[in-house]
């Protein structure tokens, strides 16, 4: 009835289909009970009908809401049937590429034939501590809940993982099995689980082979118990193993292969070990050549021949055993090409000479062997016969011998196996891991698949019945009325199989018959059950075959071939010549079969039945060891692992419907979801419940009870009480009652929905209305307006019309007029005109009457007067002639005249002189132009000159014809000359100007082609100069680049080293419990009374002391232990053997450590090369010898002013005390010129060997540092090989020793120290690369700088030349290269002196020595004289009486300052540190104290053990501080206040010894009297580095304690607590938590790890950490919040959705807004939250287009591409409006991103710890003001 309630229209269903199972369709019309056909619509849009059976009116199947599908848990699901599962299945496996996944207890794994990187050790670390819910299936998750429950109940635990050929069986239990070997913690003391895998290529090797649907199927079951300690650490491993498929030793199948092993040893024949085997390529061989395929594509068998041997060699299996092995296989591959032929009288005989092959590698009788494989005895009661064998019985003999041997190294492997695995130590609990076939039906089955199949049977019923007691457990616990759920029983299927009278029964039976066979086996069966049991059926159309129903499908077997197999037998008389072999191994196969080692199935026999265990079937022996099984599996906690082959092609990710189904019907899936769904599948706590389905319930409907208000709801909702149940904590569901809550659920938030949108959609329609209405009002009144404007308008137009007619017809009218009184005026013009012009013709035709007769009579009177006056001019004409006459006369006289001559030559100069001025201006013009037309210009210019000397030359010719008036004809004559060149000149100036515009064309061509060529030169020069930018850039990028790589690789140097302090600490902690273990296991066995052990942290320090004294103690302790040991050597035998493994673990450490060390030196000395290369040898060399010269000239200064001082202090002495003391040492005095010569002597030794020594220092320096280069260059090469080949991990490069030989008398101290000493090597080697480094950037940088100041001048010295006169430059040029060269010439002097230096160092070695040593002894004597001296002051003092009361007042003297230093006695060093180390308490006493406060009381203590030149005392006091706070540390390493604690002192400590070290980097802040206190006699800088090293480790202890602390916090805070409320809802889910969540257990949020933030910050603050160090821990501390947090949402299903997002997004902000509030926003901790940043904003974008996922790949560039494709698949809608991400848009994402170089990894290192850096941090306090509290109990210190 509620399968038809929820029938109606767009119901949801599933139909049947032949090619998909199950097909998704929806109804189109409502259905009512009757009908009988369902009108449905498939999803491609295809109208179906259903017809309902009338019978069993059967619906069919309602599919469940989207939101459930993809679940983790199929249980989660509201409707448990076959399509869903199957449909949830392909949704998680094709769609979100998801290959496990939860069914209640069961794991279904699907085999995705594909390769993914999701069981790193990475994926390991985040399922180990887990919850089995709370991640997202996985293998894992079953080891992790096995080991768990294992260590929590104690009780052991089983893995059984099982499914059919191909599925991934064999994969599943290696990666549960190298799971347990990682948590369990023993692979840094035993290599007993890397043995454990290693049987894996073993067992795969030999029990393995191809088949058509595997090619690497198990052909065998194997058990592995896996024993664990008290510790649940490994310890050992048993195997077990069932069913070896003899058969496909002599027969396979076509397109199968036989085992690997073969095909191996075949691969390898070329190799000179296996030349005697006489074999060849696996084709020649029947037994290997059947199946077709030799190959497996893919697979190298060389490569997998290799691997076997070195499993067998780490097994401890030898090469002789191996061999031997080999050889027996071998044998094998010849005897199955043995050819048998047909002989007369049903006779056979061997045809070829691989029976010989055979005989020469078993070591056997080939006679012997030849007779026995074709003959046979029998024997009766009274004689023995032998009896010849026909073909087909002889070669079923030869193939039983094969198999028969085959089992026999089988077995013999797998005893070696067990006995290397087997471990001595006391087995607390195991977890077992079974590897066995399924269910199998083939076309043709026989007795293999008989087997199996009866084996999966009770494998099934045992599931059932613990599924059912599960299911029981659950009911009872929550007080829910049980009621007894009907599922299939396969018990009368077992009964029929193992029962008395089954078919196994039935089966021996038939074999003790002498003529029992296959048939009359049938034919029993027949009678037997074919009436008596329903599962029991008969073939129709076969006698020879039987059929039983089993569980899982109905199976047709072929007898033929049952009672041979069962059987099992071989002739004994093959086996009687095989044991009497001259080959030990095969003898050792076959001695005493009876008492052999049981393995596999023969472990069901007991010593006292191995004869009778013998002749026992196949059948009855699986039997047995069945049973044996069952009872183990019946004593364990079972987890159970189904694996599904998805497909019968191989192909990634494709499933096959039909294929996955029948095998979910197989594996029992189906019949727990059943079981489950006969109950209440859907489980809900009530707090989930509530926060699910708050928005069924009314405000008035919520309670304070809880669990109240969800009954009261669904008794509102839910009218039916038996559809739920209430438990305690649990409210439980019916199947399909969730999918229900979710319609109302879905209903209800639809209705709130609409409801919304109404409002939302009248609001925005009223704002809309309103809006309207405004802009109407708006349009009315500007339309109003408009219309008055218009209005007004048209009134002053009116207006302005009326005017303008009224002047318009006025104007009109005046027009009018004014034509009228015009047209008047003219007509009166007109008439007047003609009147005047009448009035002016008669005036004119008179007038010119007038003038007619004045012209005539003008020219009457004007012809009178010509003819008068030629008459008178005729007569002037005739007197003037006779003047002109006489005139000429008067002329020709004076023409002879000179001033006649000038006259004329005044025009010739004019025109002379205008020539010249011509000339000069076409020599002006042409004087622009070329060399060509400069010289045409000259050439006219010396005409114009020869025209200038001809002028003077006319003009002398002047003066001449001054003198000779005769010469004029020759002047007229030059005179026609010269304009005759003046002609000439005018033409060759034409030709001239001519010639010069051709110039002119020709210079401007060329001046057009030089201007190109400029052109083309300038675009070169550009292009050269862009080409320099270019490569100054690529330049500067490269420098940039080489920086930072230099950076990066000193980081990750830094990081290594600080890594391997860390390990080293461990070995150490590691060292000292075994060493403590060792010594309470000595003392509880010798049981000496009142013997008392000091303090751990105590003891553990004085263990680390000094090297003699730890020795001795060491020497004695073990000593005493052997002394005690001899006595009860035979009851102690255990515990010794125990000590010495331990110790030889031990030592394989140490040699890897210092191995590792080795390996570093080699990285070390690789880039003090580098380094060296870049600096110059000459420069450095001369710097060091500065240095060195400065060193010793303050040294010789301050040994003078000592002198000088001691002189003026006995001076003064002498005086005051010489009236008193007549006896005291003054001047003159014995002692006092003693004291006197000695420091004058000493004065003058220093001075005359200050110069050698500054010299032999230098060129030790120079020495050392070549040196040290060289073999750091070697060590670093061998170590960057080693890191880059091995991929950083170590490797073994060194001979392993004898550790028989190791005793237990002082060796590992000895080791530990010289360990210890390679450490503190090591520390300084790199400090001296990185100054070196340092050392040789500066000078680099100075090289620049000079080089720039060079080319400075250079320009500055050629831009100053170039004002300079010619013969300047070359002055100045001459004394530049002068100068230049004398710089060159002193640089190579100074070159070749420091090469005759270097060339000297051998012979001055020594005397440097000598000169050292003598330095060092007259510091000494100075010392000790300037103590006697203050001795002799004291003794002055208190010698010196009172003056007498006439004397002057006596002088007093100064009380004197304290110089920071705190005295104590030798010997005192422990009970300082244990009063202010081991006993202070940083939460009591060390609160009030001053910060820093211990370690400025040690080093006080050390100034004054500095100031007294004890270096014996300093080391011991530096060695006990360091080891004190080891030990403490390593006590109270938890203890988060006393770690902060010391690692403020030990910095604190650290920066007083640079701080006072004298050097210069470090004195620069100091005051004039922190100078004074520098310490004087001691270098410390090694101490310095082994302080680096201590505070590096207590930083990482730090950060191990805060991690500890705030790790349990980070998910359950940032992932799981809901902050913003509302906006979570959980899903439904299925059996979450079920086994390790505990009611009760704290509930963090995000306050809380912001509340443990601050108080974190708080206590460092409070300690005087540096601000630095503070900002290094909290950036830390937000990496492992993001790596945490970021990995669990990876690996989380149910937290990918929008709303997590959000709540991250919402945590995210209250992170950055505490780093705000505590000034820390600068420190790189929001760096490091990026990627938890955008992995949120991942899940709130929208992921649709293209768009989208380019926006997603530019978005995510902190995250990973497998991070953001495995998101976007994780993806999860929590309410129905969301959608999935498309399977499209996630293979865009893949596409966009496919170019991004990155790490494949899958989660981020949450055990990453970053390299930490401690910053000098001067200290402002003077030492001398520090009080010592009376509460830290050190009166014995004494202020100085």
């Amino acid at each position: 009835c509620k399968k038809e309630r929820w029938l109606k229209s767009y119901a949801r269903v599933w139909l049947p289909n032949a090619l998909e199972v199950w097909k998704p369709a929806e109804l189109t019309k409502d259905y009512s009970p009757g009908d009988r056909v369902l009108f449905l619509q498939l999803e491609d849009g295809t109208d179906v009908e259903y017809k309902i059976d009338p019978q069993t009116k059967r619906l069919p199947p309602l599919r469940n809401p989207d939101i459930l599908v993809g679940e983790n848990d199929l249980t989660a699901l509201s409707y448990l049937h076959e399509p869903a599962v199957l449909h949830n299945l392909k949704v998680r496996f094709v769609e979100s590429k998801m290959i496990y996944t939860y069914c209640g207890i069961v794991l279904v794994a699907i085999n995705p034939y594909e390769s993914l990187p999701i069981y790193d050790h990475d994926i390991i670390h985040a399922y180990s501590g887990q919850n089995m819910g709370d991640m997202d299936p996985h293998i894992f998750a079953v080891a992790e809940e096995a080991y768990k429950q294992m260590a929590r109940d104690e009780r052991n635990q089983s893995v059984i993982v099982s499914g059919e050929s191909g599925a991934g069986k064999t994969v599943s239990a290696k990666y549960a099995m190298r799971y347990f070997a990682t948590v369990s913690g023993s692979s840094c003391e035993t290599n007993v689980e890397e043995k454990v895998l290693a049987s894996n290529p073993i067992m795969e090797a030999i029990g393995n082979a191809k088949t058509t649907r595997n090619d690497n199927s198990s052909r065998f079951g194997k058990y592995i118990e896996i024993g664990f300690d008290k510790n649940y650490r490994i310890i050992g491993a048993n195997m077990r193993t069932y069913l070896l498929e003899k058969s496909r030793v002599v027969f396979q199948a076509a397109e199968e292969r036989n085992y690997h092993i073969f095909y191996q040893l075949c691969a390898s024949s070329h190799l000179p070990e296996f030349k005697a085997l006489k074999l060849g390529s696996a084709d020649d061989f029947l037994c290997t050549g059947q199946g077709g395929i030799p190959v497996i594509e893919g697979v190298d068998d060389t490569k997998e021949m290799r691997s076997t041997r070195k499993a067998f060699s780490l097994l401890g299996i030898s090469e002789t055993q191996q061999m031997g092995v080999f050889q027996i296989l071998a044998a094998l591959l010849h005897l199955g090409n043995v050819e048998v032929k047909e002989g007369t009288m049903d006779s056979s005989a061997i045809l070829n000479n691989h029976l010989m092959v055979f005989c020469e590698l078993m070591g056997v009788a080939y006679e012997d062997m030849s007779h026995w494989l074709c003959h046979r005895k029998l024997k009766t009661t009274t004689e023995t016969y032998v009896k010849p064998l026909p073909k087909a019985h002889a070669v079923n003999a030869r193939d039983a011998l094969a198999k028969h041997i085959y089992a026999k190294v089988f077995s013999w492997i797998v005893d070696r196996i067990n006995e290397s695995l087997r471990s001595a130590i006391k087995q607390r609990s195991f977890i077992g891991v079974l590897d066995i076939y399924g269910f199998e039906t083939f076309d043709i089955n026989s007795f293999e698949q008989f087997c199996i199949n009866y084996a999966n049977e009770k494998l099934q019923q045992q599931f059932n019945m613990h599924v059912f007691k599960l299911e029981q457990e659950e009911y009872m616990k929550e007080d829910i009325p049980w009621t007894l759920i009907d599922f299939y029983d396969n018990q009368p299927c077992i009964n029929l199989i193992e029962a008395k009278m089954g078919v196994l029964d039935l089966l021996d039976e038939e074999c003790k018959m002498p003529k029992g066979s296959d048939d009359t086996w049938a034919q029993k069966l027949y009678n037997t059950f074919l009436k008596k049991s329903e599962i029991f059926d008969k073939p129709r159309m076969s006698n020879k075959a039987f059929i039983i129903h089993h569980f899982a499908d109905k199976v047709e077997y072929q007898c033929e071939g049952f009672l041979e197999k069962n059987k099992d037998t071989v002739n004994e008389e093959q086996i009687n010549v095989l044991k009497l072999s001259k080959f030990d191994l095969l003898v050792e196969l076959f001695r005493d079969e009876e008492t052999a080692a049981p393995t596999g199935r023969t472990k069901t026999t007991r010593p006292g039945q191995a004869q009778r265990d013998n002749k026992k079937t196949v059948g009855t022996q699986f039997r047995n060891s069945l049973n044996l099984l069952m009872e183990t599996l019946n004593g364990t906690t079972p987890h159970y692992v189904r694996c599904i082959k998805p497909n019968d092609h191989k192909s990634p990710f494709t499933l096959d419907p039909i294929r996955a189904v029948q095998q979910l019907r197989a594996c029992g899936v189906l019949e727990t979801i059943r079981i489950s769904a006969a109950g209440f599948p859907s489980r809900w706590t009530y707090q989930e419940f509530f926060s699910r389905y708050r928005v069924l319930m009314k405000q008035k409907d919520i309670l304070s009870d809880m669990k109240l208000t969800c009954k009261n709801v669904l008794e509102k909702w839910v009218k039916d009480h038996d559809k739920y149940q209430f438990g305690k904590n649990k409210i439980f569901f019916r199947a399909g009652q969730v999918a229900y809550l979710e319609k109302l659920r879905s209903d209800r938030l639809r209705k709130a929905c609409v409801r919304i949108q109404k409002t939302i959609r009248c609001w925005l329609a009223r704002k809309r209305f309103l809006r309207m209405r405004r802009a109407a009002v708006t349009i009315q009144k500007h339309a109003r307006g408009y219309l008055a404007r218009c209005r007004v308008a048209f009134l002053r137009r009116t207006r302005a019309a009326v005017v303008i007619q009224k002047n318009q017809r006025m104007l009109a009218a005046r027009r009018r007029y004014q034509d009228l009184r015009c047209a008047a005026v003219i007509m009166q013009r007109l008439l007047r005109a003609y009147q005047a012009r009448q009035t002016y013709c008669k005036l004119l035709y008179e007038h010119k009457v007038l003038i007619v007769q004045r012209w005539v009579r003008g020219w009457l009177a004007r012809r009178r007067y010509q003819r008068s006056l030629r008459a008178v001019v005729y007569l002037q004409s005739c007197v003037r002639r006779m003047a002109a006459r006489r005139e000429l006369k008067k002329l020709k006289v004076e023409a002879r005249s000179v001033e006649h001559f000038k006259k004329l030559n005044v025009g010739m100069e004019n025109k002379i002189m205008q020539l010249q001025r011509k000339v000069d201006e076409q020599i002006k013009e042409n004087r622009e132009l070329g060399e060509r037309l400069s010289s045409t210009e000259r050439s006219w210019a010396a005409e114009s000159e020869r025209l200038g000397r001809e002028v003077e030359r006319l003009r002398g010719a002047e003066e001449e014809s001054r003198v000779a008036a005769e010469k004029l004809p020759s002047l007229l004559e030059q005179l026609s000359f010269l304009r005759q060149e003046l002609e000439t000149t005018r033409g060759e100036k034409e030709a001239v100007q001519e010639e010069a515009r051709a110039y002119r064309e020709e210079n401007e061509k060329v001046v057009s082609e030089l201007n190109e060529k400029n052109s083309l030169l300038m675009t070169e020069k550009e292009n050269l100069t862009q080409l320099i930018q270019e490569q100054s850039q690529q330049i500067a990028g490269k420098w940039k680049t080489m920086k930072e790589w230099l950076d990066r690789d000193l980081s990750e140097e830094r990081r290594r080293y600080q890594s391997l302090l860390s390990e080293y600490a461990q070995l150490e902690g590691r060292y000292a419990d075994l060493k403590e273990e060792m010594t309470l296991t000595v003392v509880r066995n010798t049981g000496k009374p009142g013997h008392t052990r000091e303090d751990s942290s105590y003891s553990s320090n004085g263990s680390e002391g000094t090297f003699s004294s730890g020795l001795s103690g060491s020497q004695g302790r073990n000593s005493s232990a052997e002394s005690h040991s001899s006595t009860r050597r035979s009851s102690d035998m255990s515990v010794l053997l125990k000590l010495q493994r331990r110790v030889t673990e031990l030592e394989q450490e140490k040699q890897t450590l210092q191995r590792h060390l080795d390996k570093r030196e080699e990285v070390q000395e690789d880039h003090a090369r580098t380094a060296a290369e870049l600096k110059t040898a000459g420069r450095a060399e001369l710097d060091l010898v500065a240095l060195k010269r400065q060193e010793l000239e303050s040294e010789n200064k301050r040994l003078k002013t000592d002198l000088a001082e001691l002189r003026q202090s006995l001076a003064t002495v002498s005086k005051s005390a010489s009236a008193k003391t007549p006896s005291s040492p003054g001047p003159g005095s014995a002692p006092y010129n003693v004291l006197l010569e000695q420091l004058d002597s000493a004065n003058e030794e220093l001075e005359i060997r200050k110069e050698e020594v500054l010299l032999l220092r230098s060129h030790l320096v120079r020495q050392e540092a070549t040196l040290w280069n060289t073999t750091f260059d070697q060590n670093c090469m061998v170590l960057k090989v080693f890191y880059f080949e091995d991929g950083g991990c170590l490797g073994c490069c060194l001979t392993t020793p004898d550790y028989h030989t190791l005793n237990e008398d002082g060796e590992l101290w000895l080791a530990y120290e010289g360990l210890k000493e390679t450490n503190r090597v090591l520390v300084s080697q790199l400090q001296m690369q990185d100054r070196d480094h340092e050392e040789g950037l500066e000078e680099l940088r100075v090289e620049v700088c000079r080089l720039r100041e060079e080319n400075s001048q250079q320009q500055q010295l050629i831009s100053q030349s170039l004002l300079l006169p010619p013969e300047g430059r070359v002055d100045a040029g001459l004394q530049h290269e002068i100068t230049r060269l004398t710089n060159c010439n002193l640089v190579g002097s100074l070159r070749y002196t420091v090469t005759n230096h270097l060339a000297m160092m051998p012979d001055l070695m020594e005397q440097q020595g000598k000169q050292d040593k003598m330095i060092r002894k007259l510091k000494k004597q100075l010392k000790t004289y300037m103590n006697r001296m203050e001795e002799y002051e004291g003794q002055v003092e208190r010698v010196v009486p009172d003056p007498e009361p006439g004397t002057p007042g006596r002088i007093t003297r100064k009380e004197r300052d304290f110089k920071g230093m705190l005295e104590y006695r030798r010997g005192d060093e422990s009970k300082l540190l244990k009063g202010l180390v081991l006993e202070l308490k940083p939460r009591g006493v060390a609160v009030n104290l001053l910060p820093g406060l211990p370690a400025y009381i040690l080093f006080m203590c050390l100034r004054h053990a500095d100031y007294c030149n004890d270096d014996q005392r300093v080391s011991t006091l530096l060695n006990s501080t360091i080891n004190s706070i080891k030990g403490l540390i390593k006590k109270k390493g938890s203890d988060f206040e006393t770690v902060s604690f010391w690692l403020a002192n030990t910095c604190r400590l650290l920066h007083c010894l640079k701080q006072y070290s004298g050097e210069e980097p470090f004195v620069k802040q100091n005051t004039p009297r922190q100078n004074k206190h520098c310490l004087t006699n001691f270098d410390l800088s090694e101490y310095r580095q082994l302080l680096n090293d201590l505070a590096v480790q207590v930083y990482q202890q730090l950060v191990k304690s805060m991690e500890e602390t705030l790790l349990p916090m980070i998910v359950p805070g940032m992932l799981e607590h809901e902050t913003i409320q509302g906006v979570l809802g959980s899903k439904p889910t299925g059996l979450r938590k079920r086994t390790s969540s505990l009611p009760g257990e704290a509930v963090y949020t995000v306050d809380s790890i912001i509340q443990q933030l601050s108080l974190f910050h708080a206590t460092l603050t409070q300690h005087d950490v540096d601000h630095d160090l503070i900002k290094q821990v909290v950036r830390q501390l937000f990496y492992i919040t993001c790596s945490v947090t970021l990995n669990n949402l990876l690996l989380r299903k149910e937290m990918c959705s929008w709303s997590k997002g959000l709540q991250i997004r919402y945590n995210v902000w209250q992170l950055e807004e505490w780093l705000d509030e505590h000034g820390l926003s600068g420190c790189g901790a929001k760096e490091m939250l990026e990627p938890l940043i955008q992995a949120a904003q991942l899940l709130q974008v929208k992921k649709k287009t293209e768009e989208d996922a380019q926006a997603i790949c530019t978005m995510c560039s902190a995250l990973t591409t497998p991070q953001i494709v495995k998101v976007l698949n994780l993806y999860t809608p929590v309410i129905e409006f969301e959608e999935r991400v498309p399977t499209s848009f996630i293979k865009t994402i893949q596409v966009l991103l496919k170019d991004r170089v990155e790490s494949p990894q899958l989660l981020m290192d949450a055990k990453k710890i970053f390299s930490v850096t401690f910053s000098f941090t001067p200290s402002s306090l003077a030492l001398e003001t520090i009080q010592i509290p009376s509460s830290l109990n050190l009166g014995f210190l004494t202020r100085v």
